[in-house]
């Protein structure tokens, strides 16, 4: 049996071509790779260098000159005369605490436009004298006592500080520009100026010059710190692990050499900057680098002569038998790439070619069939969830206005309760939209308008309660109903203890194809115990079946990530004691998108 067996594997036509190719091509090869690996390194020492550190060069070049220009853009802000005016004074009372909170953020609206950077915020010199602009802009009044706060408040220079990602926070490495200021025409410091500069400015200025895997650009201090990193900023906010090269960084300004890191070999090239005391530094691995030497492709090309006239016999049954015919299955496999609307011929084939051809065709369609099952599916099942969600939202709030307006009217009868009335009508318009999902962004505002007005009426209090957005978005299509259910939930868990001095900021801007709007509440905060029970940031299980308690707020969050994916979730930043602020993004819909009945 063993003789059976040994005769089948040498007749086997894969198994001789094994042997041929082994004997042929693979010994003469071993020596040929030793050989080529030498080469390559020295082709890696004259070729990468010499590109990597133009390109670093370059890339020193820009990135100086868009901190020059950033350093331009915020001493235009600090000469502003509005900001330094606004600062001149401490605010005597609460009332001019609200004025110049809002004067100072929507001035800052209006000029940070013009600076490139993430964002940029103006903080007074003492902190502690504006607790409710600070609560307003997201910040602790406690924020003076923070290292670099102190630091830039006691300097004229500028300085950077370099925030890692922090949970509820920070989301990615924030490198920030900070610079205090003093009057125009005095020397008494007025406030700082803090400009965060996020991974995308820096990504425009400091990427990778190839695409090996694993290349990765550096920022380092002159300590070590690593400031940016490429490679989804793993070593951001890390020392450099290289004592050696960080040596040689100090005594030369570029150059490069051979790091040994974590295992792996890296070709470092490094350019220090004039401007800043920092190193620019390209680390590609050795291994997926590879060279172009001309001593080489000549040995290559008698290599590849001699195995053709060996091979050209295998070659030629090859390609006419196999090759040719796969090749052809391959390109109509390409071509299904752009959809499966494509046929694959038959074969009369009686081999494993022509069983491919047959086993592929009836595959496609089987596919085919289950594609479009699982779309008709899919349509079915989002236009079921958005009918339950749409359910969800008014009728308890709909149900107290109601109970309210036949409990004024038979114990008091008047014009207050047509007011009542008035305002429900003119919400209960807003809401149905004529049955359309698509509603303006203006609407939506005279929608919470409506909102507030009854919700005063109810309970006998005034509301105070800020919008500040441009003319023209108003007329920007918007979905329904996303803004109701937040100002809602503000009114009664944010400042629904306290109504004297509770007051909601209600702020929208457009930010490349998106409208941010801003709700901002200086109540309470949500306690932890309840901000877990929305499960914002969980799949809804079952959804909503554990009662009604966060259902706005779920209602909205599931409604934007249904239908605009999971970027345009709620982002909500809350705390006890320092008020809530939840951010909404909506992206800004075509002509054809706001004339339907929902995005497309």
């Amino acid at each position: 049996m063993n003789r059976r067996l040994s005769f089948r594997l040498a007749s086997s036509f894969r198994n001789r071509m094994i042997l041929i190719f082994f004997m042929i091509i693979i010994v003469p090869f071993l020596l040929f790779a030793y050989y080529s690996h030498v080469k390559a390194i020295e082709g890696i020492s004259n070729a990468n260098v010499s590109m990597t550190t133009n390109y670093l060069l370059q890339a020193r070049k820009s990135f100086e000159i868009y901190l020059s220009a950033l350093n331009d853009q915020v001493n235009g802000l600090i000469g502003n005369q509005q900001l330094q005016d606004y600062l001149e004074k401490e605010p005597a009372d609460s009332a001019e605490e609200d004025a110049f909170t809002v004067n100072l953020l929507s001035l800052l609206y209006q000029k940070t436009s013009s600076i490139d950077a993430f964002r940029v915020r103006v903080y007074p010199i003492d902190p502690s004298k504006y607790p409710d602009y600070m609560s307003t802009i997201g910040e602790p009044a406690s924020v003076a006592n923070e290292e670099w706060f102190r630091q830039s408040a006691s300097t004229v220079s500028p300085t950077w500080h370099l925030s890692l990602p922090r949970k509820g926070k920070l989301y990615r490495p924030v490198l920030t520009y900070i610079k205090r200021f003093s009057g125009l025409y005095d020397q008494i410091p007025r406030g700082i100026v803090a400009t965060d500069l996020t991974e995308d400015q820096l990504k425009r200025y400091l990427s990778p010059v190839g695409q090996e895997t694993g290349q990765r650009l550096l920022l380092l201090t002159g300590e070590g710190t690593v400031l940016y990193d490429s490679l989804e900023s793993r070593w951001t906010g890390s020392e450099f692990p290289s004592g050696k090269f960080m040596e040689e960084l100090s005594i030369r300004k570029m150059g490069s050499r051979n790091v040994a890191m974590d295992g792996t070999d890296y070709l470092a090239t490094y350019v220090r900057m004039d401007s800043q005391p920092w190193t620019i530094v390209s680390l590609a691995p050795l291994r997926e680098l590879t060279g172009s030497i001309r001593e080489i492709n000549r040995v290559l090309v008698f290599f590849l002569i001699v195995y053709s006239v060996c091979c050209i016999g295998v070659v030629l049954y090859i390609t006419a038998f196999y090759t040719q015919p796969i090749a052809r299955l391959v390109r109509y496999m390409r071509k299904l790439e752009t959809g499966f609307r494509q046929s694959i011929p038959s074969s009369s084939r009686q081999d494993e070619v022509g069983w491919l051809y047959r086993g592929f065709g009836s595959l496609i369609r089987q596919v085919e069939s289950l594609v479009e099952e699982t779309s008709r599916a899919e349509r079915r099942k989002k236009e079921l969830e958005f009918q339950v969600l749409s359910h969800q939202i008014n009728p308890h709030f709909l149900y107290n206005t109601l109970e309210s307006i036949r409990w004024k009217a038979e114990k008091h009868g008047g014009g207050e309760i047509g007011e009542m009335v008035s305002a429900l009508g003119n919400l209960l318009r807003l809401s149905l939209n004529q049955g359309k999902e698509i509603t303006t962004l203006g609407r939506e505002i005279e929608q919470v308008k409506a909102y507030v007005q009854i919700e005063q009426a109810r309970m006998g209090r005034t509301i105070r309660i800020l919008y500040s957005l441009e003319e023209e978005l108003k007329d920007l299509p918007f979905m329904r109903l996303l803004l109701q259910p937040l100002v809602e939930n503000a009114i009664q868990h944010g400042i629904g203890d306290n109504f004297e001095n509770g007051k909601i900021l209600v702020t929208a801007r457009r930010e490349g194809g998106d409208i941010v709007i801003d709700l901002i509440d200086n109540g309470c905060g949500i306690p932890p115990e309840a901000l877990e029970k929305l499960k914002l940031d969980e799949e809804e299980q079952g959804k909503f079946a554990d009662g009604t308690k966060g259902v706005g707020l779920r209602n909205v969050n599931a409604r934007l990530k249904l239908y605009f994916g999971e970027p345009y979730r709620l982002r909500i930043e809350t705390g006890p004691g320092q008020g809530t602020r939840i951010t909404l993004r909506h992206p800004v819909l075509t002509e054809e998108e706001g004339r339907g009945s929902r995005p497309g």
